[in-house]
């Protein structure tokens, strides 16, 4: 009789769970397939105060994460997370639903799946440990990061969606991985950070990505582009204020983990549309300073004639009078592919410019024909 009980409530429990489960969760463990077990175990062992947290990661999760993830690495990075969050002094400052969105996910965006999360909080933690405030602790860790990984901004890395691990292999991420080092390395120490991006500039000079982290609303910094102590500073604002919103490729767009109806254009994967996105262009178009009437930017770089590298040259720019409307250093491969020194002028302008690396100089004369124009200078080291 006993046994008999036990089995009629056992079923009963079973029932009531099958019952109680979302119909998000329910979609979820189908589209798990075969790997539905490890999801399953991994709802059923998550403790209790963490179990929103486990949902919102299964409801949210992609098809091809559900397929592939193990029980065991997504309740250690569950623990992991919630364990961080715990000791942060801004716990009470930040909405719960930025928490499950930004601080939360394993991922960033279609990288390799990691397990980043206990090995950043050891090796970040002790850095941000008596920061007041999340963006405090970001601008700390994109000042020390990449030295102590060892890694830096290069377009010979391997592929654009690394993953931490895979950057950190050979030391070399172009702005999507080192995008995802950073915001892995916020969240590992309890700072909501997302990934943001656009597919392509306005000016068609390419694509570009960021980061944005919370403190009372978001603030964005360039990945391993520290602008001093603060935040929203960036070589490319004047690009991100050009921003159309009502063009998929010319839109600005911020990684969102929750699914939602935008997708992120990866131009790295274009055919993939599993990551969610939100489309944030209206806050960047806010932040550009117009130009005077008839006045444009125009870019220059130098670069080495064998290697095709940029290098670091010192460059005069003058007007047609002798003025000098530049004097400054060019940027090298340490710098994003797309950030050129800027000079203001207006179409037609005549400009002479002076490069020089080492003991070899030389001048050019060139003229201002449209808007963004990009000016290169060979130079053999």
């Amino acid at each position: 009789m006993k046994n008999l009980l036990a089995l009629v409530l056992g079923i009963s429990v079973s029932a009531a769970t099958c019952l109680a489960a979302p119909p998000a969760i329910e979609q979820a463990l189908e589209t798990a397939g075969t790997n539905r077990p490890q999801i399953q175990q991994a709802l059923d062992q998550v403790p209790a105060a963490q179990r929103k947290g486990m949902i919102f990661l299964v409801e949210n999760m992609p098809a091809a994460d559900l397929e592939t993830l193990k029980a065991d690495y997504l309740l250690k990075n569950v623990h992991q997370a919630y364990r961080a969050w715990e000791g942060v002094a801004w716990k009470k400052e930040v909405p719960e639903e930025v928490f499950l969105n930004d601080v939360l996910p394993y991922s960033v965006i279609n990288e390799r799946r990691d397990d980043w999360r206990k090995d950043f909080y050891d090796r970040f933690h002790p850095l941000v440990k008596d920061a007041k405030s999340p963006g405090e602790a970001a601008v700390i860790l994109n000042k020390n990061v990449f030295k102590i990984v060892n890694v830096k901004y290069s377009t010979g890395r391997k592929k654009p969606d690394q993953s931490p691990y895979e950057s950190m292999e050979t030391g070399l991420a172009s702005c999507s991985g080192l995008t995802v080092i950073l915001v892995d390395a916020c969240r590992s120490v309890g700072v909501p950070a997302r990934f943001v991006g656009t597919p392509l500039w306005t000016n068609k000079s390419g694509n570009h990505s960021w980061a944005e982290v919370w403190d009372q609303g978001w603030h964005f910094t360039g990945a391993c582009e520290p602008a001093g102590d603060d935040l929203d500073r960036a070589w490319f604002v004047g690009r991100a204020a050009t921003a159309d919103r009502n063009h998929l490729m010319h839109s600005i767009y911020a990684v969102s983990y929750k699914k939602t109806p935008q997708f992120f254009p990866m131009v790295w994967s274009q055919q993939d549309r599993s990551i969610s996105a939100v489309n944030v262009s209206d806050y960047y178009t806010r932040l550009g300073k117009k130009l005077p009437d008839g006045v444009v930017l125009a870019y220059f770089r130098v670069f080495d004639k064998k290697s095709g590298e940029r290098v670091a040259a010192s460059l005069v720019v003058s007007d047609r009078e002798g003025k000098r409307v530049f004097e400054g250093t060019s940027n090298d491969e340490r710098f994003d592919a797309n950030n050129h020194v800027e000079v203001q002028a207006k179409v037609g302008d005549l400009l002479s410019v002076q490069y020089t690396v080492g003991e070899v100089s030389q001048t050019r004369a060139v003229k201002i024909k449209k808007p963004d124009q990009v000016f290169s200078f060979a130079v053999e080291k």
